[in-house]
């Protein structure tokens, strides 16, 4: 579960590395909050996905992953939040909500046998 949503993840903050965050710079100021928040997206879409992948610090960084998605669905989707998706009948808000969901899930059962974590019985 964790290498899962952390490689997924990863995708997305890759592209925005790539390419620049200025879709999330306006939808931050769109919602009237300070431009440099928008810079937190670098950490939850590219330095939480490694820690998780490595399992290290996992329960905080499903956490701070989880409070990503919650903003990312709130900037994105606040009016849309109820709407189907026309092409395959599922809500529109249905990928974040699955991450943050998965990271939630991360939260409360920790890393796993196979972690830094457990290696320096940190959970």
């Amino acid at each position: 579960m964790r290498l899962s949503v952390a490689i997924l993840i990863l995708f997305h903050g890759f592209k925005k590395f790539n390419y620049g965050i200025s879709g999330a710079k306006a939808l931050v100021l769109k919602a009237g909050l300070p431009e440099f928040l928008a810079y937190g997206v670098y950490m939850g879409e590219l330095i939480i996905p490694f820690l998780l992948i490595a399992g290290l610090f996992t329960r905080i960084s499903a956490l701070i992953l989880s409070t990503t998605m919650i903003v990312a669905i709130y900037l994105g989707f606040e009016d849309k939040f109820l709407m189907l998706d026309a092409k395959t009948g599922g809500p529109l808000i249905e990928l974040p909500l699955l991450y943050l969901l998965v990271s939630l899930s991360i939260v409360f059962l920790g890393a796993g046998k196979y972690s830094l974590d457990q290696k320096l019985h940190l959970s």
